[in-house]
């Protein structure tokens, strides 16, 4: 009898990097099961390279990302990776790097098994960043697609770069990747990793947001809910549906291809977990001008313990910090004060409420009724250590919400070379 199939998911996050192995599993509802998997954080902020960039620049050191990953892939089981006979890969949307031709990465030999490290490339600009102005956006060309170009989209830094650094003309078409069908093969594995043999073949790439969608939407009933650093929250449209072939920027709702050409209807909010880190970083600024010292883990835990015994509040905060991609220059605001409403509960209260909110004015809940929706599947990071952030969720949804699922991108990525 044949051994079961097993793979290895890749998801490089914009604040962690997970790995997931993943064991065909027929008798299981699921049809799989995971043996193994192994999350770090990758800490891969950076300065900008360009002065130019600004403030609102964002960008990761590459070397750090890869890193993260060799430390997951050195805790998960060797036993297990020597029977993984596919990987895929997937990670953050949007942003852009660049290497030299032949010259990307360069194996040496780290410790007990060779490990690859970047060589000569740039660092990644994330979809995060901020430096294309809505006046630099609206000097572009159209773009021939039904999809807007937001800041921190790769080809909207490319034209920055160009106006900015390179003082090249024309736009670098070479430069773009080739599109691959999901699933696909990229190539293969030219050296032994981590015991994964030599030869073993590598998935077309996926974004996240397709990996996480995939790795948990059962039925097109559901929709899928993710609050991470960002939040986006996806519904399956019908076979046979194509968007309009022309974008519109003022659009709060984006469709993103799918597998079996398919689409994915999603409202994709800038303000998800990083505004909370945001907000913690705050008060942890406050206190440090006040003499006072304290860990951020403190105060977050401490926050969301006064927000769970404030069960309501009259103060609404509209979070977005970081403004939306169909409203650049929005800012964030907070209304309905009153001095019975200003506890550290009540403003916690408000901040998840706040999120939700948001991500409502951006997909109306009802919209996803019309569409059919009858259950919510949610996930994220965010919402698995936020009690609040989960009740704020149960309360604005009109459908049932489930909760603690195995729901992201590492083992979509794998659950798709299975």
């Amino acid at each position: 009898m044949a051994a079961p199939s097993v793979t290895l998911g890749i998801d490089l996050g914009t604040t962690s990097v997970k790995a997931a192995v993943l064991e065909a599993a027929p008798d299981d509802p699921s049809g799989f099961v995971v043996l193994a998997s192994c999350v770090r954080a990758a800490r891969a902020e950076a300065a900008a390279q360009s002065a130019a960039a600004g403030p609102q620049a964002r960008e990761q050191d590459v070397s750090r990302i890869i890193q993260a990953l060799n430390e997951c892939l050195a805790a998960l089981p060797p036993q297990q990776l020597r029977k993984v006979c596919g990987i895929g890969v997937s990670g953050q949307m949007h942003g852009v790097l660049f290497w030299k031709t032949g010259q990307g990465c360069e194996w040496t030999e780290g410790g007990t098994a060779p490990v690859f490290k970047p060589r000569a490339v740039s660092h990644l600009v994330t979809w995060q960043d901020g430096r294309c102005s809505s006046g630099f956006l609206a000097s572009l060309p159209q773009p021939e697609s039904h999809l807007s170009v937001a800041t921190g989209f790769g080809c909207a830094t490319i034209f920055w770069l160009l106006e900015n650094r390179l003082r090249a003309s024309g736009f670098p078409v070479h430069l773009l990747p080739d599109i691959g069908e999901p699933a696909g093969v990229a190539g293969r594995t030219s050296h032994t990793w981590f015991e994964i043999p030599k030869g073993t073949q590598v998935g077309v790439a996926l974004g996240d947001l397709q990996a996480s969608v995939y790795s948990c939407m059962a039925q097109r009933t559901d929709a899928v809910l993710n609050i991470s650093t960002s939040v986006q929250l996806a519904a399956s449209m019908p076979s046979g549906f194509q968007p309009a072939q022309t974008p519109d920027p003022a659009a709060s709702v984006a469709y993103f291809p799918y597998f079996d050409r398919t689409y994915l209807a999603v409202a994709a909010s800038l303000n998800g977990g990083n505004v909370l880190a945001t907000f913690v970083h705050m008060l942890v600024q406050w206190m440090a001008d006040l003499g006072l010292e304290v860990e951020e883990s403190t105060v977050y835990s401490r926050m969301i313990q006064a927000a769970a015994q404030q069960r309501d509040t009259r103060l609404t905060i509209t979070p977005t910090v970081l403004g939306e991609r169909h409203l650049p220059d929005q800012l964030a605001s907070v209304t309905r004060i009153s001095s019975s409403d200003l506890s550290l509960g009540h403003v916690t209260r408000a901040l998840c409420r706040g999120i939700v909110q948001n991500l409502h004015s951006m997909l109306p809940f009802q919209q996803l009724k019309e569409w059919g929706v009858e259950r919510v599947v949610s996930s994220g990071s965010a919402l698995s250590r936020n009690e609040v952030l989960k009740e704020e969720v149960q309360r604005a949804f009109p459908f049932p919400v489930s909760f603690g699922q195995d729901v992201d991108a590492a083992v979509g990525a794998a659950l798709v070379m299975l």
